[in-house]
């Protein structure tokens, strides 16, 4: 960005020349804007996000992933501040604010990996900074006061503010809001009035929307074994009838380190749509509850969130309209990794999707597409520890899968390699004559679900769906025929 002068562009950079071998990434430099050499402004021991300058060019104000010692499974952003003197040290904003800088909550309608947020904004007097926050399953802005860190709320409510931008002055926000009914749309608000309601200036799908019965979840709170508490969310068929048994299908979000709330997913409203209750929590591990939470499944993946997802169930199970012979699991990436967890594990669920999964964590560390020489999710390298390498993936107890099973795989997916995740499980079970069947996508990346190709995105939700029908409706199909 470049300094309310002109005369010189600031900017974030990773130096280091393998920096997977390091515990540090991106720091803050600037040059001259008719060129020159370049200076090391900032760094810290962690990683440098979004940056900002304030209005008078004299400081920057910056997220940053600060490490721990030992290093962390997981590293909540926070808000710092520094003067842009050469040498200076940062000031952390939010020791005391315990939730997550920067963050969002998961959905399937959301911009690709680099097309979202907003950063951090100043106010035009300088006395303040804007950015989004996320707590318990929302996501709002929030103004830190630049002397004390004190915290305001600029919006507020089961939303999802996805991106923002400020007028020259920064006393005007426009910001795109999504919401569990809404996809999203454009609202204006005043940033000196904290708490104002924002003014929403663009209508989208109301003509869409008019047209369909869209429901709004029920947010719940549960107690998992060890009685720390969890959020989750059932979401109901349109003309929901308490009294009739429904089928259920669990759904578990990607990360680990994520976190599902309230924003506008899709698949689950077309799953709804299709006469399923739908559940989605946030177990142990997810984002928006705190460091400790996030990181408390370190070295234990997956494991305890596991427990939580189940306790989940029990939840909604003694509420009386799920039908407990109906009920199916799926969820990608992250979500994958778990639903071929519980399909090893439980024989409670009478179908199951995994998508974009591991199954052999040994193989995931040295094929991914991001290395893991530091030891963060595990505690060293396969030879070094192999038993835990071994007793956390779901390739591991195979022979214990009888829920029929399908894989959603993308061809070109390096976060998640095929042969590392959905092949494995497919193979084994096709070995074991287990019921079982995989989708392959080509040319599709992890990011399949959220920004793929629009008719792989309708296939991929009507294989899914389609998966369920046949296990939890019982609705006769030939094309999921198997031996």
């Amino acid at each position: 960005m470049w300094a309310p002068d002109g005369s010189r562009l600031y900017f974030t950079s990773n130096r280091h020349l393998e920096p997977y071998y390091e515990t540090t990434g991106a720091d803050v430099y600037s040059v001259p804007s008719n060129g020159g050499s370049t200076t090391k402004v900032v760094g810290i021991d962690g990683q440098v996000g979004s940056i900002a300058l304030s209005p008078d060019g004299k400081r920057i104000a910056f997220t940053g992933y600060p490490n721990a010692k030992p290093l962390r499974f997981y590293n909540e952003a926070d808000l710092f501040v520094v003067d842009v003197t050469p040498g200076s040290q940062p000031r952390n904003l939010t020791m005391n604010y315990d939730f997550d800088i920067e963050g969002g909550l998961s959905g399937d309608q959301h911009p690709p990996r680099g097309g979202s947020g907003g950063g951090v904004i100043w106010s035009g007097d300088g006395r303040s900074i804007v950015v989004v926050t996320t707590e318990s399953g929302r996501a709002n802005l929030k103004r830190f006061a630049v002397a004390d860190g004190k915290v305001d709320s600029v919006t507020t409510g089961n939303q999802d503010v996805v991106s923002y931008t400020a007028g020259s002055d920064g006393s005007k926000l426009v910001t795109l809001i999504s919401s569990a009914v809404n996809i999203g749309d454009l609202f204006v608000l005043d940033a000196n009035a904290p708490r104002s309601a924002p003014r929403q200036v663009t209508h989208v799908n109301d003509g869409l929307f008019s047209a369909l019965d869209v429901s709004a979840p029920e947010e719940i709170g549960y107690k998992s074994f060890d009685g720390r508490s969890i959020q989750g969310w059932i979401l109901k068929p349109p003309h929901f009838d308490a009294s009739k048994k429904y089928p259920l299908i669990l759904e578990i979000h990607g990360g680990p380190n994520a976190a599902y709330g309230y924003t506008f997913t899709h698949e689950f409203d077309w799953m709804a749509a299709k006469g399923y209750v739908v559940l989605y929590v946030n177990p142990r591990g997810g984002t928006s509850y705190g460091q400790d939470f996030g990181n408390i499944i370190q070295f234990n993946y997956p494991g305890d969130d596991y427990k939580d997802l189940m306790a989940g169930v029990d939840e909604v199970l003694r509420r009386g309209y799920v039908d407990s012979t109906r009920m199916g699991v799926t969820g990608g990436s992250g979500g994958g990794v778990l639903t071929n967890w519980i399909v090893t594990q439980t024989h409670r669920f009478a179908a199951a999707v995994s998508q974009r999964s591991i199954a052999d964590w040994s193989g995931f560390w040295y094929s991914a597409d991001f290395t893991l020489f530091n030891p963060t999710w595990f505690s060293g390298a396969p030879w070094e520890n192999p038993t835990q390498f071994t007793k956390l993936s779901p390739i591991t107890y195979i022979k214990n899968v009888t829920t029929p099973l399908m894989l959603v795989e993308g061809e070109a997916d390096m976060r998640t390699p095929p042969p590392m995740g959905g092949e494995q499980m497919f193979r084994a079970l096709k070995y074991l004559h287990k019921p079982t069947v995989m989708v392959r996508f080509p040319d599709e990346t992890h990011e399949l679900s959220r920004s793929g190709k629009p008719w792989h995105r309708v296939e991929r939700l009507r294989h899914i769906v389609g998966w369920f029908d046949k296990y939890l409706q019982h609705q006769a199909t030939t094309v999921y025929d198997v031996q």
